[in-house]
């Protein structure tokens, strides 16, 4: 299987069915009524599709992948959907969305993050008057086997819901560096940077990736397996990149290893700098945790610094130095999220 940020990876090492992820299972259907159809209403009215390129001479739309209208003509989106996918080419200044009610209308880049995969876009402010819908993030986390459901444009259809469950809310991958929600639900290409709606209406994540087990006709994988970047995550950078400013990261100044501690993995330190350095961290510490958080492996660690620090914030962190456990006292520099 191939776990793949949906526009670009093409690699299928399992052929599940043709047609499969187009078309609801009639099971989650059923499961799923009780969402109110207003609720869905709207958030297909919030959803945008971002074209690609084209000469039109199909006469049919093509899409990049989707994005949310959160207000005041801002449209969030997943990072690499709008990545021009060469070495140093960059991202696209500027895109043409769809909006529900078949208006092209082009939006400008505001900002992108790297490290969250969170792009976002503006079109002109009297344009904004007139897209159809809008969206709010969520103030928190959704919950395992809370219904949740997405509305995008796979393998250039659309615009289609599709509906599931949320089945982990701290999945780690290594496309991105704060954590995941893993999600029950049927996406394809073109589902990437669509919003995951809860059941009413508001944001509880953006579509980031899947575990591709299914390929369609040869355009692209599709998969029940998928993963959104968190609201919380999401909302703070978009926050950021409204406001022109590049989202800051605290910096540990550490590269990290897993070893395994007698019967238990852990993380340990392979490098020491700036701010770890100074605070008295060694090559070979094994970190117990950061302000009595835990950690098991390096991606906890990082999701640690991302979602819950600030830079220059003061933090206790417990190590482990030749059988011996010490208290570090150690403030937090800052690095551009990139």
């Amino acid at each position: 299987m191939c776990v793949r940020k949906l526009p670009s990876c093409r690699v299928v090492l399992f052929i599940l069915a043709l047609l499969g992820g187009i078309i609801m299972p009639a099971g989650s259907r059923m499961a799923l009524a009780g969402i109110d159809a207003q609720v869905i209403l709207q958030a297909k009215r919030a959803t945008v599709g971002i074209l690609r390129e084209s000469d039109r001479a199909s006469e049919r739309f093509q899409f990049k992948g989707a994005g949310v209208h959160i207000g005041d003509g801002y449209i969030v989106t997943a990072r690499h959907v709008v990545d021009m996918q060469g070495a140093d080419k960059g991202f696209l200044q500027h895109v043409t969305i769809l909006t529900q009610d078949l208006r092209e209308v082009p939006a400008f880049l505001t900002g992108e993050h790297a490290l969250t995969d969170v792009a976002v876009y503006r079109v002109e402010p009297g344009v904004a008057l007139k897209l159809p819908g809008v969206a709010s993030f969520a103030p928190g986390d959704p919950q395992p086997g809370e219904d949740v459901f997405t509305v995008g444009f796979p393998l250039d259809w659309g615009a289609t819901v599709t509906y599931g469950r949320v089945g982990s809310e701290g999945t780690f991958l290594f496309t991105v560096a704060s954590r995941l929600l893993q999600v029950d639900l049927s996406v394809c290409s073109g589902n990437s940077g669509g919003g995951l709606f809860n059941d009413r209406g508001e944001v509880v994540g953006i579509v980031h990736a899947i575990i591709q087990t299914e390929h369609v006709l040869g355009k692209g994988g599709c998969s029940r397996m998928a993963f959104a970047i968190p609201a919380t995550v999401a909302d703070r950078v978009a926050r950021d990149l409204r406001e022109r400013k590049r989202p800051l990261v605290p910096w540990l100044g550490i590269a990290m290893e897993a070893v395994k501690w007698e019967d238990r993995w852990r993380v340990r330190v392979a490098k020491a700098e700036g701010p770890a350095s100074e605070g008295g961290l060694k090559v070979g510490d094994v970190i117990l945790d950061i302000d009595q958080t835990e950690f098991f492996t390096p991606a906890e660690l990082k999701n640690f610094l991302l979602e819950t620090a600030q830079p220059n914030q003061r933090v206790l962190v417990h190590v482990l130095r030749d059988h011996t456990e010490l208290l570090m006292n150690i403030t937090l520099g800052e690095q551009n999220g990139g």
